[in-house]
């Protein structure tokens, strides 16, 4: 709306101890050695002492199932062996965020129980109060997660950045895949690049 003061917010997938910790039942798919790699946890907090330097938002948002997996899509390829093996339940330290990312109560959290970040979550009601046009976006995993987000966020309208160098995948092809892809409906780049976070 004309006159009305617009928002950029760090919006962050997925930074959860049983996809990007070593000792996470998604481990195997190669999330945590990715992320130790190129540093992409250090990447995250310094981006969010940058954002919170500057007053932005900052939203972790998780993906996690009840307890009797209530919530669980059993068919799905990618969860659908979760149940099975007792994954991603909510409430233990598997969908804890990353101890090693500074989260504090003023960030806002949002738990999902699909790949993507708006179905049926409060993300939406988030973006709209707090009046974000431009959304910062960061999380593993790059061709699944994050591509969602980004491109839902696209279609309603929001500016999009994929921060590269926040991002992680399960192996170098599927993360420099889905940022070509990407690069078609959001910018991107590194998170030291944007002006909003310098």
């Amino acid at each position: 709306m004309k006159g009305e003061t617009m928002t950029t917010t760090l919006i962050l997938i997925d930074f959860i101890n049983e996809i990007v910790d070593e000792k996470g039942k998604f481990a195997g798919k190669g999330y945590p050695a990715f992320v130790k790699a190129h540093g992409v946890l250090d990447n995250v907090n310094a981006a969010i002492a940058k954002a919170r330097a500057k007053n932005m938002p900052v939203i972790f948002v998780r993906i996690g199932f009840s307890s009797d997996y209530r919530e669980w899509p059993e068919s799905s390829p990618l969860f659908g062996a979760a149940k099975k093996f007792g994954a991603l339940q909510l409430g233990t330290w598997a969908t804890e965020i990353h101890e090693s990312l500074n989260k504090t109560d003023s960030d806002f959290f949002v738990t999902k129980h699909r790949v993507s970040a708006f179905y049926a979550t409060t993300l939406e009601a988030i973006l709209r109060t707090l009046k974000v046009d431009t959304i910062l976006l960061g999380g593993v995993a790059t061709d699944i997660a994050v591509q969602s987000a980004a491109r839902e966020a696209h279609d309603r309208d929001y500016r999009v950045v994929v921060l590269k160098d926040l991002c992680g995948a399960g192996s170098e092809d599927d993360h420099a895949q889905a940022l070509r892809l990407l690069a078609k409906v959001t910018t991107v780049t590194q998170s030291t690049e944007v002006p909003e976070l310098n």
